[in-house]
């Protein structure tokens, strides 16, 4: 099995003591649009969290039509990352100097 789940550039899986796979655990539901997703995905590649999708219902379906899951995506990663995962999907914007529009 590819513990990268197809993403060549993404981090893996991590191991436990014993050298299996840690089990994945439910992160959250994401609803909204395509970007709602990208963001919340690309968050956790940016920090080194690996992750995976599920698409609940139908979602895989209108994902293939509409090239979104309308009914949103529930994110798995690995339990032992779970609570990183929490405070980074809701952390809360930090603006800094250079950051005006």
């Amino acid at each position: 099995m590819d513990w990268k789940f197809g993403k060549p550039d993404g981090p893996e899986w991590p191991k436990d003591e014993n050298g299996e796979h840690v089990a994945p655990a439910y992160l959250k539901h994401i609803s909204g649009g395509p970007l709602d997703l990208e963001v919340a995905l690309n968050l956790l590649t940016a920090y080194g969290i690996p992750h995976v999708s599920e698409y609940p219902n139908n979602g895989a379906f209108g994902k293939l039509i509409a090239g979104y899951p309308p009914s949103g995506m529930e994110i798995f990663v690995p339990e032992t990352m779970l609570e990183d995962a929490r405070d980074i999907l809701s952390a809360d914007p930090v603006e800094g100097e250079g950051d005006e529009i």
